[in-house]
């Protein structure tokens, strides 16, 4: 192989594992079906059962990716970019949920 071959090699290997992070942690976990971990299979919601503000995914709680503490409550998240999100704007997510939406 010559050395242009190789370059052409190493970049595509970058590029690949970007494209692997992103979809397996980053935003395009939510397309391919959450984020793994912390939705139930089953689709039965429990006690412990909650909606991640920020993306509207089921979350259970003991198994939550990221928790955040605001006016007094907790709410619970599917991933720490989700948390994030809801750090930088609260209120933003916060009005988009139903009334007793809040978790905690």
């Amino acid at each position: 192989m010559d050395a242009e071959s190789l370059k052409s090699l190493g970049w595509f290997l970058i590029w690949g594992g970007l494209f692997f992070v992103m979809m397996r942690y980053g935003c395009g976990a939510h397309m391919m079906g959450g984020h793994g971990h912390s939705a139930h299979k089953s689709g039965s919601p429990t006690n412990s059962d909650t909606k991640d503000p920020v993306c509207g995914m089921t979350v259970d709680q003991p198994k939550a990716a990221a928790a955040s503490v605001y006016g007094g409550n907790t709410y619970y998240f599917c991933s720490r970019s989700c948390r994030d999100k809801f750090d930088q704007a609260p209120d933003q997510y916060l009005n988009s949920l139903p009334q007793g939406g809040h978790h905690g």
